[in-house]
C-alpha cells in the first residue's frame, strides 16, 4: 500500500498558473507590480460582486494589519478579536501598540458570539473605553452570524475588519464573504483555497480607500521624483510573480471549493455510521461553506471504545496522515493570556474536542480509501 503523507490542505494546481507566470518573465514583470497584480485584483472583484475594490497583498495578515490602520487604529486603543481563530487575526493589533479584547465563540457556527461580545463593548465603554474595531473570524469557511454582528456594531459605531482569510468562495444569504465588513480580508496562503504561494488581499468599499491602502504597502512613496516620505509605509505588495499564481486558481477558485464539498460529504457519511463524532455543519440554508476544513467533535463519553480526539490526531499520525486540532483560542495562547477575555468556555471545549482532517481538493480516490480505512480502524 502507497504511505505517501496526505496532507491536511496542500497546494492544488490548476494548470494556468504556468503561462501567466511565464508571460510575467517573458515581459520582465517581476516585481511588486504589474498586469498580473492589476488582473488578480480585477478577477476578484468581479467574483466578490459591484462595489468591493481589491488590493493584492504579500498576505491576508499585511491586509489586517493595513485595515487596522485605515480604520485609524492607534497605540492605546482597544480592538475586538474573536479569541477562537490563528494568531495572524490578533498579531497586527500589537503592531499598533493597540489591546486586543477577545471574546468567545457560539455553537452555532463556532464564530464570534453576538451576546458575549454585546457585553465585551458595554463593559469596555464603562470602563471609559470604545473598541476602535471589530475583527470576526470565518472559521473553516463557515460565515458567521453576519446580521447579529453588523446590528450590534452598528448600534455601538464600530467598524468592522472581516477576517476571511478562510472563506473565499463561502457566501452568506448568497452573498460573498469578504464584502461584510467596512474593510475585509482574504488570504492566499499555500493551505487555502486558492494558493498565490503566500499571499492575500484588502476589499474595500471604495476605489479611494483601496488606494490608500496601496500607497501604505508600497513604503507611502509621496508623488514626487524622488523619493519622499511623508507617512510611515510597509513593504506589503504583492509580486507580479505570485500574481500570476493567484490568475490561473482564480480560473479553478469554484471547481475547488466544488471538491472541498465532496470531501466533506465523504466525511458526513462516513462519520454517519459512528457514534460520538460529530462533522462540522452550517446552521442553515442562509449558511455556504467553501469546506476549506472539514473538522469534527469527538465527544469520548460516546464514542465506543472511549478514545479521545488526541489519541484520534496521534492514530493518523501513525498512519503518516496530517491532522490537526481547532486553532487554540487566543486567549489562551501564552502571548495573549494577559488580555481582556469575555465569555465561557465555548472555544475552550471546542478546542479539546475539536480535529481539523485532510480535506484537499487534490485528494485522490486512493487517498480517500485510506482515510475510510484509517477512520473505520480506529473507531471499530
Amino acid at each position: 500500500m502507497n504511505n505517501d503523507k496526505i496532507w491536511l490542505s496542500s497546494p492544488h494546481m490548476g494548470g494556468a498558473e504556468e503561462r501567466f507566470v511565464k508571460e510575467a518573465f517573458d515581459t520582465n514583470w517581476v516585481a511588486p507590480l504589474g498586469p498580473n497584480v492589476t488582473g488578480l485584483e480585477q478577477d476578484l472583484e468581479v467574483y466578490l460582486g459591484e462595489g468591493a475594490f481589491v488590493g493584492a497583498l504579500s498576505s491576508g495578515t499585511a491586509a489586517i494589519h493595513l485595515g487596522l490602520i485605515l480604520l485609524g487604529v492607534k497605540a492605546g486603543d482597544e480592538v475586538i478579536c474573536q479569541s477562537m481563530t490563528f494568531s495572524a487575526s490578533a498579531n497586527p493589533i500589537l503592531y499598533q501598540g493597540a489591546t486586543p479584547v477577545f471574546v468567545d465563540s457560539e455553537t452555532e457556527t463556532w464564530n464570534i458570539c453576538p451576546i458575549s461580545l454585546e457585553a465585551a463593548i458595554k463593559d469596555r465603554i464603562a470602563k471609559g473605553v470604545t473598541p476602535k474595531a471589530i475583527i470576526p473570524v470565518h472559521l473553516y469557511g463557515v460565515p458567521y452570524q453576519v446580521d447579529k454582528i453588523r446590528d450590534i456594531a452598528d448600534r455601538y459605531s464600530i467598524p468592522i475588519l472581516e477576517d476571511s482569510a478562510e472563506a473565499l468562495g463561502s457566501t452568506y444569504k448568497g452573498r460573498k464573504c469578504g464584502t461584510f465588513g467596512d474593510i475585509g480580508v482574504l488570504s492566499f496562503n499555500g493551505n487555502k483555497i486558492i494558493t498565490t504561494s503566500g499571499g492575500g488581499a484588502i476589499v474595500t468599499k471604495t476605489k479611494a480607500l483601496k488606494d490608500r491602502a496601496v500607497f501604505f504597502s508600497t513604503q507611502s512613496r509621496d508623488n514626487a521624483p524622488h523619493y519622499q516620505h511623508s507617512e510611515i509605509g510597509y513593504n506589503y505588495r504583492m509580486s507580479n510573480i505570485c500574481a500570476g499564481i493567484g490568475r490561473g486558481q482564480m480560473e479553478v477558485l469554484d471547481r475547488h471549493v466544488a471538491l472541498r464539498r465532496e470531501m466533506n460529504a465523504f466525511y458526513k457519511e462516513l462519520f454517519s455510521a459512528i457514534d460520538g463524532v460529530e462533522v462540522y455543519d452550517v446552521p442553515s440554508k442562509d449558511y455556504f461553506s467553501n469546506c476549506w476544513l472539514t473538522t469534527v467533535i469527538i465527544d469520548e463519553t460516546k464514542v465506543r471504545n472511549g478514545k479521545n480526539r488526541e489519541d484520534f490526531r496521534l492514530f493518523l499520525d501513525g498512519l503518516n496522515i496530517e491532522s490537526r486540532p481547532l486553532w487554540k483560542p487566543m486567549h489562551l495562547q501564552p502571548v495573549f493570556e494577559k488580555y481582556p477575555f469575555y465569555g465561557t468556555d465555548v472555544s475552550e471545549k471546542l478546542f479539546e474536542r475539536g480535529l481539523c482532517l485532510p480535506s484537499g481538493s487534490n485528494l485522490m480516490q486512493a487517498e480517500k480509501d485510506r482515510l475510510r480505512d484509517a477512520i473505520q480502524n480506529f473507531f471499530r
